[in-house]
């Protein structure tokens, strides 16, 4: 088979993502939650005073257990469900609706989050 033959099959498809002719798949919204979130940044990196109670929970199991959030050399970690996960400044640290906490980028949470009052 020649690499002309090939083209237009693979065209078809890899042109378009929208692309779904057997239904296997959907679009989903996620749903409304109320999420806890506290963003580190240089100074709350070495201060945990202003740390919420949850994150010094975190703060205080083993490292190798879900959920804990330690310091390896220089860097702040949290071990999740997908392995240890780093924490960069201005990352948002999020504790979940279920009680996991995991790392977000900030780019990431202002496109996903909004301030909840109360």
């Amino acid at each position: 088979m020649t690499l002309r033959r090939l083209e237009f099959p693979l065209r078809r498809l890899l042109g378009s993502c929208e692309h779904n002719p057997q239904g296997l798949w959907s679009k989903f919204r996620k749903k409304p939650v109320v999420i806890k979130a506290f963003q580190i940044t240089p100074e709350t990196r070495n201060d945990n005073r202003d740390w919420p109670s949850w994150l010094n929970e975190a703060w205080q199991k083993d490292f190798a257990e879900l959920g804990a959030f330690f310091r390896l050399s220089a860097a702040l970690c949290i071990c999740t469900l997908e392995g240890v996960l780093t924490v960069s400044d201005g990352d948002w640290i999020i504790q979940g609706v279920k009680g996991e906490i995991y790392p977000c980028k900030p780019d990431i949470f202002e496109a996903t989050y909004e301030p909840v009052n109360g």
